[in-house]
C-alpha cells in the first residue's frame, strides 16, 4: 500500500480491504476459538432497539465495546461478544401505532391484540440488517448470528423466573401508588423512566391562585396556588406549614388567608386583619371549587411539612390521587382519594361539567368557570420543567394506579453494599449520581397496561382472589394442561386452570412487564438461566465490564442492580463506565429535522472508521462529559495520526527495499546508540502506560500517548536519522537502525490493534506478516530499554528545539536560514555537548554552545499562587503582592519566603525565570535559557536560499510522483543571485535531490515546473524531469 506512484493513501479504501480480509479469513471467529479454554472475560452488551438506525450515542458505545474485548483478547482471555436485541415495550408499540395511524389504546383493541403484536414482531428487526452492516463497517467485532432477543420464549421464561424469585423472597407486591402515567400510551411508567434523557423539558402551562371559600365565613377565602388546575376536581384538603405565620388580608369586601412570607409577592399595600400560625388554621373547613362536597372528612385545612414559602401563597391544594406527597398526606389524615380522570386522560362522569374532555384541554374551561364564580384570584402562564413520556413525548401526569411493584426501597442497604464492589468510571458516579439514586431507591412499578411484552406471570382466582406466580413454562403447562407455544398476549391468556383453594378459575392478570425489567434480567435471561447454561452463568457472573451513557445510571445499570441484588444478592458487574452525550457542533441536541450533524456512515466513507473512533474516544465524552462534535475533529485525526505514521512506515519500507534488508530480529546493540535506545524506551513505556491507563479506562490519555509516540518516531527519530538511512550501502549501523525500526513498527501495530484496528492491521500486513495482528498476543517490550534519565534528556532537547523555533518565529527569522550560534544555560554541559551535533542539524545552527549561567539574559521572579494565599492572608495579600513585585522578599534555606511580614510556604509560590527587558532573542523553557544569534549575513542568506530551492524542488518530485530513489535532471533559471548561490552550494543541492544534471537552461519535456521567490534577486524558475538514460 505504498503511496509512491499512486497518490495519497485512501484510508477508507484501506479499511474496506481489511474488512474483506476479516470476512474471508474469519478472523473474528479465529480470535475466539484460539482462546478456547482460557479465562473468560465477560462484558454485557446492552441490547438496542432495532426500530431505528444507529446514532452517535450507539457508535461511541460500540467503539468502547470493541476496544475492551480486543485488548482483553490480546491479554490471553476468551471474550465472547454476543449481540442482543431489545424487542418489547413502548418503543416498538409506538412505532407500530404511528405506522397504522392509531391514536389511542382503543384503536389497538378494535384492531385486535394478536394482530397488533404480530405487527410489533414484524417491526422489531426492521433495521437489523442495517445495524449489522453499520457495526461491521465500524470495525466492531460481534456475534450477530447468535444474538439473543428479548421476545424469544427462552428469554421470556427466564424473565418469569426472575420475577417469581423476587416474589418468593418477598420483594414483590401489588398495590396502588402514585406513579408517572402516560395518558397517550395509557400505561404506568417507572420513576426512573420519567427522568431518562430529556424527559423533563420546558413546558408552558397556566398556573392559578384559587380562592377556597371558608365554610362558616362566606367572605373569607384560603388562597392556594396550583400549576395543575385540572386536578382541582379531585381536591380534598388544603395544606399549610404548622410553624409558619399566616395572615388574613383585606381585599375589597373579601378576606384572603395566605402565608405572611408570600404577601409581598402578591400585594403592594396589604391590610392585615388577622394573624396566626398554620397549626391554628388547621381544622377549618372550606367549600370545593369544582363539584360538590365529596365526603365529611374532606375539604379541611391540614398541616404538612412539605409546604414551602417560596413561590405561591404558602397554601397547597391537595389531591391524593395525583401526587405522591398528597397521597401520603391523605393516608395520614384518612382523606378520600377521588380520581375523576379516566385512563385515556379525559374526565369521567364524576365531573359532569368536563366529562369526556382531555384534562389539559379542559384547563382553560376550568379557569374560566372559576373566574365567573368569583373563585379565581389570579392566573398566569409559567414555564417550568415538566416530565414527558420518553417515547411518545406527551406530558405525563402523576396518578394513583394499581400495579405490580418490586420493593426496591427494602433493598437499599444491599444495593449500596453491592455498589461498593463496583469500580465506576468516572469515579464520582459511584457515590454521586448512581449512589444517590440507589440510596433513595423507590419501589419500582414493573407492570405495564400494554400488549407487546413478556407477560406478568400472575394468575388470580375469579372467586376467592388466590394468587399464583409462575416461574417457568413447565409450571404453566402443568397447571393448565396445555402446551405453551407463545408467552405473548393473548396466547398466554388462554392458559386457565382450577383454583386449588376453591371452585373458581385462575385467570392471568392483565399487563406485561416494563421492558426495562426485561433488559435488566439480561445477565441470566440471555443464557436461559436457570433452565440451561447454569454452570456457565454461575462461572461468569458478575460481568467484568459494562458501558453505556450516563443516563443509564437510572436505566439499565439500575435495573440490573435491583434485579441482581434481589435475585442473587450480588452486584451484576464489576466495572462500569459512563460516557457523556455527543451534541451537534452548535451545542444543541443532534436532530434529524435540523440536520445539524454529519451522517456517520458518510464520515466513515470519507475519513475512515478508525479516525471517527479516535475522535470520539480521545475526547472528554469518555469521562462522562458532553461534547460538541464536528467533522473537523475526524479530519484532524487523519492528519495527526494516520498520515504521519503511514508516512513513517513508507519511508522505512522504501529504503529497506532499496537496501534489500530482511529483518532477523537481532537488534544488535541498541543501547549503544542514543536514538535507538530512546525510541525503544518510548515503545516500552508506551506499552506500560497503555496497560496502566486501561486499568482506569482512561482512553484520552491512551490516545494522547499514542500521538506522542508517533511524533517521537516521525519528527525526532527519523528526522535525526536521515543521514544514517540515506547513506549508501547497508553497514551494521544502518542494519541496526532498520532492525530497531522493524521491531518498533511490528510491536506498535500490536499496541495499536485495540485502539485503531484497521490501521494496525494494514501496518502489520505492510510489514510482511501473514497472520492478522488481531490474532497476536499483547507485546512484551524488554525492560532493559527503559531509561528515564535518557527520556528526560531527550524531553529537554525537544523542548529546547521548540523554544528556539518559537524565538525564530517571533523575530521573523525563517527556519531555513542557518544561525551562526546559540548559547544554552540551565543544562548540564556534558549533556549539551553529547547532543550538540543533533541540535545543530535539527535547528540549522552552525554552533551550539554551553553557557555557565543566564544572568545576562534572564532574571528570577516569584509568582504567588493567589488561589491558595488569598483566603489565608485576606487583606494582607495586597501588601505581600506589592512587596514581591518590588523584589522586597527573602527566601530561606528551606524554601520559605518572607515578604511584608508574612510567611509564604514553598507550595504557595513558584520560582520562575523571565526574559530581561528588550531581549527578543532569548527563549526560556523548563529551567533552560537559550540565546540566539539572529544576525543573518550574506553567507547565511545564501544557505537559506538554497534550502528554499531544495524544499521547492522536493515538492516538484512529489508532484511528479517520483520515488525516493529515482534520479532527476533539474533546471534552475535565474539571475546573478542564483549564480552566486550555486557557486557555493551546487554540490549540496544535487546531493539532496539525487540530481544527475543541473542545467541553467530549459529542460526538454519537464515533468513539473514552478517559480520560487528567494530573499534577494528576481524570481527563479525551476524545472524537473526523470534523468534521461544515455
Amino acid at each position: 500500500m505504498s503511496t509512491e506512484g499512486s497518490g495519497p493513501v485512501r484510508f477508507p479504501a484501506m479499511e474496506d480491504a481489511v474488512l474483506e480480509r476479516w470476512e474471508k479469513e474469519k478472523t473474528f471467529e479465529k480470535s475466539i476459538s484460539a482462546r478456547e479454554g482460557k479465562p473468560v472475560y465477560v462484558f454485557y452488551d446492552g441490547p438496542p432497539f432495532a426500530t431505528g438506525l444507529p446514532h452517535y450515542g450507539h457508535i461511541l458505545t460500540s467503539y468502547i465495546k470493541d476496544v475492551i474485548p480486543r485488548y482483553q483478547t490480546m491479554l490471553g482471555k476468551q471474550v465472547p461478544r454476543r449481540w442482543g436485541w431489545d424487542c418489547h415495550g413502548l418503543p416498538v408499540e409506538f412505532e407500530v401505532e404511528k405506522a397504522m395511524g392509531f391514536k389511542s389504546k382503543r384503536d389497538i383493541l378494535e384492531f385486535g391484540v394478536e394482530a397488533f403484536n404480530d405487527a410489533c414482531k414484524g417491526l422489531v428487526l426492521k433495521y437489523a440488517d442495517d445495524w449489522r452492516g453499520f457495526v461491521n463497517r465500524m470495525g466492531r467485532w460481534v456475534d450477530f448470528d447468535g444474538a439473543y432477543k428479548t421476545m424469544d420464549n427462552d428469554y421470556m421464561e427466564s424473565v418469569l423466573w426472575g420475577f417469581k424469585t423476587l416474589h418468593d423472597k418477598g420483594h414483590v407486591y401489588e398495590g396502588g401508588k402514585i406513579v408517572p402515567y402516560c395518558v397517550r400510551c395509557q400505561t404506568v411508567l417507572s420513576n426512573f423512566e420519567a427522568r431518562l434523557d430529556d424527559a423533563f423539558r420546558a413546558r408552558r402551562d397556566m398556573s392559578a391562585y384559587v380562592k377556597f371559600r371558608q365554610q362558616d365565613r362566606p367572605d373569607t377565602f384560603f388562597l392556594a396556588w396550583t400549576t395543575t388546575p385540572w386536578t382541582l376536581p379531585a381536591n380534598v384538603a388544603l395544606a399549610v406549614a404548622a410553624d409558619e405565620n399566616y395572615v388574613c388580608i383585606e381585599q375589597g369586601e373579601e378576606r384572603l388567608w395566605l402565608a405572611e412570607g408570600c404577601v409581598g409577592g402578591l400585594f403592594d399595600e396589604p391590610v392585615v386583619l388577622e394573624r396566626c400560625t398554620g397549626a391554628e388554621l388547621a381544622g377549618r373547613r372550606y367549600l370545593p371549587v369544582v363539584g360538590e362536597v365529596i365526603d365529611a372528612s374532606a375539604h379541611r385545612v391540614v398541616t404538612a411539612d412539605f409546604v414551602q414559602m417560596g413561590d405561591g401563597s404558602g397554601i397547597v391544594h391537595i389531591a391524593p390521587a395525583f401526587g405522591e406527597d398528597d397521597a401520603l398526606l391523605g393516608q395520614q389524615y384518612e382523606l378520600p382519594a377521588p380520581n375523576p380522570v379516566r385512563d385515556d386522560g379525559t374526565f369521567s362522569d364524576a365531573v359532569p361539567l368536563y366529562a369526556g374532555q382531555n384534562i389539559f384541554e379542559a384547563t382553560p374551561l376550568i379557569l374560566a368557570d372559576l373566574k365567573s364564580n368569583g373563585l379565581l384570584f389570579k392566573q398566569e402562564q409559567i414555564e417550568h420543567n415538566y416530565p414527558h413520556c420518553w417515547r411518545c413525548d406527551n406530558p405525563l401526569i402523576y396518578r394513583a394506579v394499581e400495579s405490580w411493584f418490586i420493593r426496591a426501597s427494602a433493598l437499599r442497604e444491599q444495593l449500596v453494599e453491592n455498589n461498593s464492589r463496583v469500580n465506576w468510571v468516572p469515579e464520582h458516579v459511584k457515590e454521586g449520581r448512581f449512589g444517590d439514586w440507589i440510596r433513595n431507591a423507590r419501589d419500582w412499578a414493573v407492570s405495564r397496561n400494554r400488549f407487546w411484552g413478556a407477560p406478568i406471570p400472575v394468575w388470580r382466582c375469579d372467586q376467592c382472589g388466590t394468587v399464583e406466580v409462575m416461574g417457568s413454562i413447565a409450571q404453566i403447562e402443568r397447571r393448565s394442561g396445555r402446551k405453551v407455544e407463545d408467552l405473548h398476549v393473548p396466547h398466554i391468556d388462554e392458559h386457565r386452570f382450577a383454583c386449588q383453594c376453591c371452585e373458581g378459575t385462575m385467570n392471568r392478570v392483565t399487563g406485561v412487564f416494563d421492558c426495562w425489567f426485561e433488559s435488566g434480567a439480561m445477565p441470566f435471561a440471555s443464557r436461559h438461566y436457570p433452565f440451561e447454561n447454569k454452570h456457565e452463568f454461575e462461572q461468569t457472573f458478575p460481568a467484568d465490564f459494562i458501558v453505556e451513557y450516563l443516563a443509564q445510571t437510572r436505566g439499565w445499570f439500575y435495573t440490573m442492580m435491583v434485579i441482581s441484588t434481589g435475585c442473587f444478592d450480588q452486584n451484576p458487574f464489576k466495572n462500569a463506565m459512563c460516557h457523556g452525550v455527543i451534541l451537534a457542533k452548535d451545542g444543541r441536541k443532534m436532530s434529524k429535522r435540523l440536520k445539524n450533524y454529519p451522517n456517520p456512515m458518510d464520515l466513515m466513507q470519507t475519513h475512515g472508521s478508525d479516525a471517527l473512533r479516535v475522535a470520539l474516544l480521545a475526547s472528554p465524552v469518555c469521562k462522562g462529559e458532553d461534547i460538541k462534535f464536528s467533522e473537523e475533529a475526524v479530519r484532524d485525526v487523519v492528519r495527526r495520526y494516520h498520515l504521519l505514521f503511514w508516512n513513517c512506515l513508507q519511508f522505512y519500507k522504501t529504503f529497506t527495499e532499496i537496501d534489500h534488508f530482511t529483518p532477523t530480529g537481532d537488534l544488535g546493540q541498541p543501547l549503544d546508540n542514543v536514538l535507538d535506545h530512546y525510541l525503544l524506551h518510548e515503545l516500552a513505556t508506551l506499552e506500560s502506560d497503555i496497560k496502566m491507563w486501561m486499568e482506569s479506562l482512561d482512553f484520552s490519555k491512551i490516545y494522547s500517548r499514542i500521538e506522542v509516540f508517533i511524533n517521537v518516531l516521525s519528527t525526532w527519530y527519523l528526522r535525526l536519522n536521515k543521514a544514517r538511512i540515506w547513506r549508501e550501502g547497508l553497514d551494521e549501523d544502518k542494519r541496526q537502525c532498520y532492525e530497531v525500526l522493524h521491531y518498533t513498527f511490528s510491536n506498535f501495530a500490536r499496541l495499536l490493534a485495540p485502539f485503531m484496528p484497521f490501521l494496525a492491521e494494514a501496518v502489520y500486513t505492510e510489514l510482511g506478516y501473514a497472520d492478522s495482528v488481531h490474532l497476536q498476543d499483547w507485546p512484551s517490550i524488554e525492560g532493559r530499554f527503559v531509561s528515564y534519565e535518557l527520556a528526560d534528556e531527550m524531553s529537554s532537547l525537544r523542548n529546547l528545539v521548540a523554544s528556539v523555533r518559537n524565538v525564530r518565529e517571533t523575530n521573523g527569522v525563517s527556519q531555513k536560514f542557518p544561525l551562526r550560534s546559540i548559547r544554552v544555560a540551565g543544562i548540564e554541559q556534558a549533556v549539551l555537548e553529547r547532543y550538540a551535533q543533533f541540535l545543530e542539524e535539527e535547528l540549522n545552527v552552525k554552533q551550539v554552545q554551553w553557557a555557565a549561567d543566564a544572568d545576562e539574559w534572564a532574571q528570577p521572579v516569584v509568582v504567588l499562587i493567589f488561589s491558595l494565599l488569598g483566603k489565608r492572608l485576606g487583606p494582607a495579600m495586597k501588601a505581600v503582592s506589592t512587596a514581591v513585585k518590588a523584589g522586597e522578599y527573602v527566601i530561606d534555606e528551606e524554601g520559605v519566603l518572607v515578604a511584608a511580614g508574612q510567611t509564604i510556604q514553598p507550595h504557595e509560590f513558584e520560582r520562575r525565570l523571565t526574559v530581561r527587558d528588550s531581549l527578543g532573542n532569548v527563549g526560556i523553557v523548563e529551567n533552560m535559557v537559550v540565546w540566539l544569534d539572529l544576525d543573518i549575513d550574506a553567507s547565511l542568506k545564501r544557505e537559506g536560499a538554497v534550502r528554499e530551492l531544495n524544499r521547492r524542488l522536493q515538492d516538484l518530485r512529489k508532484k511528479a510522483k517520483l520515488g525516493y530513489t529515482e534520479k532527476v535532471d533539474i533546471a534552475v533559471l535565474g539571475g546573478a543571485y542564483v549564480d552566486e548561490i550555486l557557486v557555493h552550494h551546487e554540490d549540496w543541492l544535487k546531493s539532496q535531490l539525487l540530481v544527475q544534471s543541473l542545467l541553467r537552461s530549459d529542460l526538454e519535456a519537464p515533468l513539473a515546473v514552478d517559480e520560487v521567490e528567494l530573499p534577494e534577486g528576481d524570481p527563479v524558475r525551476i524545472q524537473l524531469r526523470r534523468t534521461v538514460q544515455a
